[in-house]
């Protein structure tokens, strides 16, 4: 599955009992989900460091739910998924010439 028909599925799965409509109200769950499931995988590479244990399905598990608060936070700002990595990577780009061009 691509990244633009994942958020597609992602949209369309209803949040919070009745689902959460407000835009503010919505931005600040997706955010909040977004920040929560990067914390989860950070704690996946944190064993990795302090115990040496690692659980690459795990850490897997995790940045599936990273995605899935991605995908949703784009439809709610109304862009493909697709549109923001390549904002991404033009942003990046310029940011690396910049720095060689020093």
């Amino acid at each position: 599955m691509d990244i633009d028909r994942y958020a597609e599925w992602a949209a369309r799965i209803p949040i919070g009992r009745p689902p959460i409509r407000a835009e503010a109200a919505l931005l600040s769950y997706l955010c909040i989900g977004l920040a929560s499931e990067s914390g989860e995988l950070a704690g996946v590479v944190k064993k990795r460091l302090r115990d040496g244990q690692w659980n690459p399905e795990q850490a897997a598990d995790e940045l599936g739910d990273v995605a899935y608060y991605f995908a949703r936070l784009c439809a709610a700002l109304g862009k493909q998924p697709s549109e923001v990595l390549d904002r991404s990577v033009a942003k990046i780009a310029a940011r690396l010439k910049t720095a060689e061009s020093k």
